[in-house]
């Protein structure tokens, strides 16, 4: 009899997710990574657009928005009143998981700058960035920079529970969640559209107060929260759209990352954002309806990747990255090869060693208080 290599991920885990989530942070990691390679290495990308266009962090908003929908969905379900003290209790878990983190390796990037590991600018540093202030309105250079991602995660938790506790009042409770949802789309696309004639003079500058401005971006993580209330409210439909699903996201990915999307369109300044969150959404009925992995080997090493995955994003560029191209610079094509290589490795090293010995234990404090 031929053995049966199927199992379930580990802890309850959806391998599916898991799966989401790893394909994310490798295209982050990826993607500055090929700063240290430089084009010669990675010459194919080119002909491949979903590597080379696809940026990791979209789709971790989208899979955040699906995670914390969930939760809210079935908090709100599973109580009578939807109150200051579910949203205290909802604001703990998410708080126990990000913050601790965040706030370490925020030390660590201020210490690297201040001895010199690493490039810099201290003067950005300040109050805001344990506020996540430093990005709401405007952008910000030189410290820190994939914290960005982080303001309009946090933002979001606030703002979504607040959201939901307002149109509780008066709507039932599917109601409430799609006029929170449609506010959320909305909102944050109307203001973007409001500020899409704001002349920029460069990709750079676009980017930084464009695309990693919190009030600019909102509406990204919602588009998960949707996904959320579908799978919650019409359970036979998640199931079965979840092929076609998948292929329309793929094909809206495809469109969008090949289509023209300079900074200076009105399109990629307003409906860009739109249409890779859509895309994104779309992947997660198969993610989620895949419970299980084939192969222990493979199965394993995704869900370890995916377990570290938010110490990966948190450490690669401003402490790994940094560090290599202040100290060590690829100097030849072989000198690439091991500073890349010496990259992933000490980014999946330290991310594991963060994750067991301090992101995994301050979670399980959560559970104390």
């Amino acid at each position: 009899m031929a053995k049966n290599n199927t199992a379930l991920s580990s802890n309850g885990r959806v391998y599916g997710l898991d799966a989401y989530r790893a394909i994310a942070i490798v295209f982050v990691v990826m993607g500055h990574g090929s700063m240290i390679a430089g084009d010669d290495l990675f010459w194919f990308l080119p002909t491949i657009p979903m590597l080379n266009g696809i940026d990791g962090v979209e789709l971790f908003f989208v899979l955040s928005g699906f995670l914390i929908g969930s939760i809210l969905i079935k908090t709100i379900e599973k109580e009578e009143k939807f109150n200051f003290k579910s949203i205290a209790h909802f604001w703990k878990r998410r708080w126990f998981r990000t913050l601790p983190n965040y706030y370490l390796i925020l030390l660590l990037n201020f210490l690297f700058i201040k001895y010199e590991f690493k490039n810099g600018d201290l003067d950005q540093f300040g109050v805001s960035f344990i506020l996540f202030t430093h990005n709401l309105y405007n952008g910000f250079h030189s410290f820190f920079w994939e914290s960005w991602s982080l303001s309009v995660e946090e933002w979001f938790y606030i703002i979504l529970p607040l959201s939901i506790f307002g149109f509780r009042l008066f709507l039932s409770k599917k109601h409430t969640f799609l006029a929170t949802i449609l506010l959320l789309i909305i909102t944050p696309l109307l203001y973007r559209i409001t500020q899409a004639d704001t002349v920029y003079d460069s990709f750079h500058t676009y980017d930084v107060e464009v695309r990693k401005v919190v009030v600019m971006r909102l509406d990204t993580i919602i588009y998960g929260v949707l996904a959320a209330y579908i799978k919650f409210y019409h359970k036979d439909f998640w199931r079965l759209c979840r092929w076609p699903a998948f292929v329309l996201g793929m094909v809206i990915l495809y469109k969008a990352v090949t289509s023209d999307h300079s900074f200076e369109l009105f399109y990629s300044r307003t409906f860009y954002f739109v249409a890779i969150s859509i895309g994104a959404m779309l992947l997660l009925p198969l993610a989620d309806n895949i419970k299980t992995y084939r192969f222990k080997w493979w199965g394993k090493t995704v869900t370890h990747i995916s377990k570290i995955s938010y110490s990966m994003y948190l450490i690669n560029l401003g402490l790994v990255f940094g560090v290599i191209m202040k100290h060590n610079p690829p100097e030849s094509e072989a000198d690439r090869w091991q500073m890349y290589t010496l990259f992933w490795g000490i980014t999946i090293g330290v991310s594991t060693l963060l994750y067991y010995f301090f992101e995994r234990p301050m979670m399980k404090l959560r559970d104390r208080f």
